[in-house]
């Protein structure tokens, strides 16, 4: 075999790695100075063979069909890419969008929005694309708002943007929905009629409506109304069931009453119950009045009236009868009635002594102004005096300002004399006597007063001798002297005196020893006793 013949740069490459090793080899280390980089290097290139560039020329002559083709290749992608651009251009190709649905459609307000879809593919003069086109979708509508909304479909081909557009309308044609409400074991009652249960009313794109609803309530039903903003109005109806029975209205006592004329009235009462065992009494309205010292007949009504302008009513009639007093007895004997006003007082109980000494009997027409010498009304009516009635207060204008202002007084005594004897009385005699003047400011007070006491029973006195001591006099001699003239010649005699005046509680010895020496009989007052009726003036 023929023997290859070594290239020169291998042999200069053998020749390098000869030399190399005798480089390394250290011949005095100890003597032989570092080698800088700078004197090593012309050394190295001393080495390297002056035939190596000629190597370089048959690389480059390996390399030049490489470069060919990568030219070649770069020709054709360009050809085909002005081949490409020259057939888009001729097939004009642009992209068309696929709507599924109508371009414009129609939504009712508050329901969802369901997306119909569109597809978007290329389309030339040499046919469509069969690949679909990524589309982004721009959908902005509202539904729980009414109006014009888009949405938009767009796309990328070819370095530009296309884009088509549905229109989509929000409307509400939908009427908002009532929903009545219902309590489980609710029945109207026939004084309230139907309470409402309740409702509301939503609608789909105003929302709640419930304070819109118009209630108009009819007798047999009721009817709810409401319309929302785009004029869409609905209507319910509710039928109660109204099968209750009006209420009894029941008087108690009965229908008629009769009563003696007294000084006030009060009514017995009344019950009213509905079919449902409900006390409407509460409710019941009354009208009427009853003036019981005035006989008469009166009528009362009482009446109860429900939501639904329904009306149950009861009357009652009143009959008030005067209960006249007996009528007066003239005395057999000349006979003195002592009667003292205004007390009791300090000079009382002196005076109940006198009376006790002779055991003479007289009437007290006492007042409530002496609340330290009060007993001395029960100590006189023990000892078989008679108490009547005349002030709590003795105050003309406060007492005939009216006639339940003169009732109201005179109670006020009835009640302390009952307080001191234990039972009322029917006596009395008015302030001032029933011919006073002084009450002239309420014009015929007095004349509906003397009415009003005799209807009721009561028997008020006057007097027919008068002592004096009222302020005519404060002499004890002229006092005796001026009731002696009055009861001479005279068969009953009333006499007035003060108990709460000592210089008249100082003439009553005097009169009694006159009285009995001249044959005169002292009496209380009662009933039947004279009662010396002055002529009545107002």
């Amino acid at each position: 075999m023929k023997k290859r013949e070594k290239d020169p740069a291998e042999t200069a490459g053998e020749e390098k790695q000869t030399e190399a090793p005798e480089e390394k080899k250290p011949e005095a280390p100890e003597e032989k100075p570092k080698e800088t980089p700078e004197e090593k290097q012309p050394e190295a290139s001393e080495e390297k063979p002056p035939e190596a560039p000629e190597a370089v020329p048959e690389e480059k002559t390996a390399k030049k069909p490489k470069k060919k083709w990568k030219t070649a290749l770069i020709f054709l992608a360009l050809y085909a890419l002005v081949v490409l651009a020259v057939a888009v251009l001729a097939d004009g190709r642009h992209v068309r969008f696929y709507m599924a649905g109508a371009r414009e459609i129609t939504v009712e307000c508050g329901q969802p929005y369901e997306e119909p879809g569109c597809y978007a593919v290329s389309v030339g003069r040499f046919g469509e694309g069969k690949r679909q086109l990524k589309i982004q979708v721009d959908n902005q509508v509202d539904t729980s708002q009414v109006g014009s909304y888009e949405v938009h479909y767009k796309t990328r081909y070819l370095f530009r943007d296309h884009e088509t557009v549905r229109t989509v309308n929000v409307a509400d044609g939908t009427p908002p929905v009532i929903q009545l409400k219902h309590t489980e074991g609710y029945q109207p009652s026939w004084l309230d009629g139907y309470q409402e249960e309740g409702y509301t009313a939503l609608d789909a794109c105003d929302g709640d409506l419930t304070e819109q609803v118009q209630r108009e309530v009819l007798p047999d039903r009721i009817v709810y109304t409401v319309t929302d903003a785009a004029g869409n109005t609905a209507s319910v109806e509710r039928q109660p069931d109204y099968a209750v029975t009006a209420p009894t209205i029941e008087l108690i006592g009965g229908e008629k009453l009769e009563l003696n004329a007294c000084q006030s009235f009060t009514d017995p009462g009344f019950t009213a119950l509905d079919s449902q065992g409900n006390d409407l009494s509460a409710y019941v309205e009354t009208e009427g009045e009853v003036t019981p010292y005035i006989p008469g007949l009166y009528e009362l009504r009482y009446w109860i009236t429900n939501a639904l302008g329904e009306t149950v009513e009861a009357k009652r009639t009143v009959n008030i009868l005067p209960l006249n007093p007996p009528a007066a007895v003239q005395p057999d004997e000349n006979t003195i009635y002592l009667t003292f006003d205004d007390g009791p007082g300090p000079y009382t109980e002196e005076l109940l002594d006198i009376l006790a000494a002779y055991n003479v009997k007289a009437t007290f027409f006492v007042t409530c102004t002496n609340s330290d010498y009060e007993d001395m009304i029960g100590r006189a009516y023990r000892e078989g005096h008679s108490i009547g009635v005349h002030s709590a207060s003795h105050n003309y204008y406060a007492i005939y300002d009216s006639e339940e202002a003169f009732f109201d007084d005179f109670n006020e005594v009835q009640d302390l004399i009952y307080e001191q004897t234990g039972s009322y009385t029917n006596l009395l005699r008015f302030p001032g006597g029933s011919s006073n003047t002084v009450s002239s400011f309420n014009p015929g007070i007095m004349s509906r007063l003397t009415d009003a006491v005799t209807n009721m029973g009561y028997q008020y006195f006057d007097w027919n001798v008068t002592s004096g001591d009222a302020g005519e006099t404060t002499n004890t001699n002229q006092i005796f002297q001026n009731i002696v003239d009055g009861c001479t010649g005279r068969r009953a005699s009333i006499v007035l005196q003060h108990d709460i005046k000592d210089y008249s509680v100082a003439a009553v010895e005097r009169v009694i020893n006159w009285g009995i020496r001249n044959g005169y009989t002292f009496r209380a007052l009662s009933l039947t006793s004279p009662s010396a009726h002055h002529t009545i003036f107002n």
